[in-house]
């Protein structure tokens, strides 16, 4: 099968647009539908909806997006092993996602230390809230994320490498500061939120709620969407927040966020590899996986624990 028909059907169906798939693979429209038109014909079956404002996959599409996917990934990796292969080095590209949490500090550190190493890698990251990042990995858009929960997914394998621990911080000299509270008594706070699909959301959502109280039930008059935008409001002191340790680390170091407890609440969370289930994956994605876990322990300062220190 050619795989350029393939790319070429495959960019439509991620961009939603000809154009946009043009501009993503570097070529011009009329060529991309020229390919699409010639894999429609061989198939003998429509692939995409142009009917509506946007292109759409028809059911056969879908079925083979998910086939095209996996063998243009293993098309991709034979030819980084043959390239790695003749200069001793990784060669190659590397898309990977990442939830705000873990981008705000941790994966950048990462990404730029792994790309130092490796001269011919080439790395693109994303940074989305939990929700989209794990669905852009299991619709193979992505072939790596990087997230602060595990939402069940089907499609989707979540491996952990490290542990962060999701804390509640206010302002310096705030009624909270150093304490331990009760759950009930952030009813009395504004408390400032992350919006849907924010990872650390979800966490705190289900710790509360194994304590007898809904997120809902608390005085959110203030979602601010993801987590530099939170910490940017309590430094302001327009109330407190959940957020991850590895994001304040600094700030409660130097006394400008001071943490408080909440009694009986557990708010450690894995930091894990998405990875879609089944997809073949890179000999770059399979590199920086095995470096990120052996990076993570030496770090130090990041408020994170290695996954093997943390399950023992």
């Amino acid at each position: 099968m050619d795989t350029r028909q393939l790319a070429a059907f495959c960019a439509v169906v991620e961009r939603r647009s000809f154009s946009q798939a043009a501009d993503q693979l570097g070529v011009t429209q009329p060529a991309v539908s020229l390919q699409v038109r010639a894999l429609e014909k061989r198939l003998g079956t429509q692939l995409l909806d142009r009917s509506g404002r946007r292109v759409e996959p028809t059911e056969a599409g879908l079925r083979l997006y998910r086939g095209a996917q996996r063998l243009l990934t293993l098309e991709q990796q034979v030819l980084d092993e043959v390239v790695s292969e003749g200069v001793g080095d990784l060669a190659g590209s590397l898309g990977i996602g990442a939830s705000t949490g873990p981008a705000a500090v941790v994966v950048p550190q990462l990404l730029c230390e792994f790309q130092q190493a490796h001269a011919r890698v080439r790395v693109a990251l994303e940074v989305h809230d939990t929700r989209t990042v794990v669905e852009l990995v299991a619709d193979r858009r992505l072939e790596l994320g990087i997230v602060g929960a595990a939402p069940r997914h089907r499609a989707v394998r979540f491996d952990p490498f490290a542990y962060d621990e999701v804390v509640l911080v206010c302002p310096p000299g705030h009624r909270f500061g150093g304490r331990t509270l009760g759950a009930h008594e952030l009813a009395s706070e504004t408390l400032v939120v992350m919006q849907e699909g924010a990872g650390v959301r979800r966490i705190v959502e289900d710790e509360l709620r194994r304590l007898g109280l809904r997120l809902r039930d608390l005085d959110l008059r203030l979602e601010l969407g993801l987590q530099e935008s939170v910490r940017s409001a309590v430094l302001a002191g327009y109330g407190v927040t959940f957020i991850s340790r590895a994001a304040v680390e600094s700030d409660l170091a130097a006394g400008t966020l001071v943490e408080a407890r909440i009694e009986g609440m557990d708010g450690r969370r894995a930091i894990s590899l998405a990875r879609a289930t089944g997809r073949a994956q890179s000999r770059v994605a399979e590199a920086f996986a095995a470096f990120a876990r052996e990076r993570i322990a030496t770090m130090g300062g990041l408020g994170l624990v290695p996954a093997e220190r943390a399950e023992r």
